[in-house]
């Protein structure tokens, strides 16, 4: 079995599709995938997505590039978030963190609101699903004075020095389609050194399909190229990645049950 450890079901495009999506996901063996908060506007319908699928789950969390979260500039508080994980089918705080690509300072605002969702991830005890782009150096920063240490690094794109400090500091790192593009040798070396007991994979779907169906819109039954390509690069059986995968999706996901 393989699963999803990022998507996001409740974008427009895919949810039009849902019932074909669900049917190709359990044709590709994709039992699990989670279904990740990018913002409190839209979570009600996320919610009510998750709740309809056993082997759907979800997050709750604002991501970084969203500079207010809604049209009054309300920034999500400690107590909304806490109040919203005690959902059960929340598993995570997310997605979260730092991006400094497409905004410019001054990004105090995007630094505080990590620093919130972080609490909160050590209050509920709740993994954090973290987003870092042309940010690592702060991500990290925050991350230790925060003392973030249990969650995963989603979508990586960064260094093997900053992969190896995210996992000396307790996190997953997960790997997306961008590992089959044949320009991401550096990522794919990264790929090849984190352990397998540290190792997730995910779509980030509808972004981001991999190799051979890159600039199409994505979708969780895609998450077995991922897994190909990294079993591929190691000289390691598709299976090992799968296996290995999934286990580390029930360990950090525990709320989940393995068996539902």
């Amino acid at each position: 079995m393989y699963v999803d450890s990022h998507c996001h079901l409740n974008f427009p495009d895919l949810q039009a599709q849902l019932p074909d999506i669900l049917a190709r996901m359990k044709s590709a063996q994709v039992g699990h995938a989670l279904v990740v908060s990018v913002n409190l506007r839209d979570w009600p319908g996320l919610m009510a997505l998750v709740e309809s699928q056993a082997h759907l789950h979800a997050s709750v969390g604002v991501h970084p590039d969203n500079d207010t979260d809604d049209e009054d500039g309300v920034e999500p508080t400690e107590e909304d978030l806490l109040q919203r994980a005690r959902h059960p089918k929340v598993v995570a705080i997310g997605e979260t963190g730092l991006d400094y690509y497409r905004l410019p300072e001054p990004l105090d605002w995007q630094r505080d609101r990590f620093r919130t969702h972080i609490r909160v991830a050590r209050k509920t005890g709740l993994p954090l699903i973290i987003h870092t782009r042309s940010a690592a150096e702060d991500t990290l920063r925050l991350m230790r004075e925060e003392q973030a240490d249990n969650g995963v690094m989603h979508c990586f794109t960064e260094s093997w020095e900053v992969a190896r400090a995210a996992m000396d500091l307790g996190f997953y790192i997960s790997f997306s389609g961008i590992v089959t593009f044949k320009n991401a040798v550096a990522l794919q070396e990264v790929a090849q050194k984190v352990p397998l007991d540290r190792m997730l994979i995910e779509t980030d779907s509808p972004y981001l399909a991999p190799v051979p169906y890159r600039g199409k819109m994505n979708d969780p039954s895609r998450v077995i190229h991922v897994a190909e390509k990294i079993a591929e690069l190691r000289g390691a059986p598709v299976s090992a990645i799968a296996d290995a995968s999934t286990h580390n999706f029930f360990t950090l996901f525990n709320k989940i049950d393995a068996h539902n």
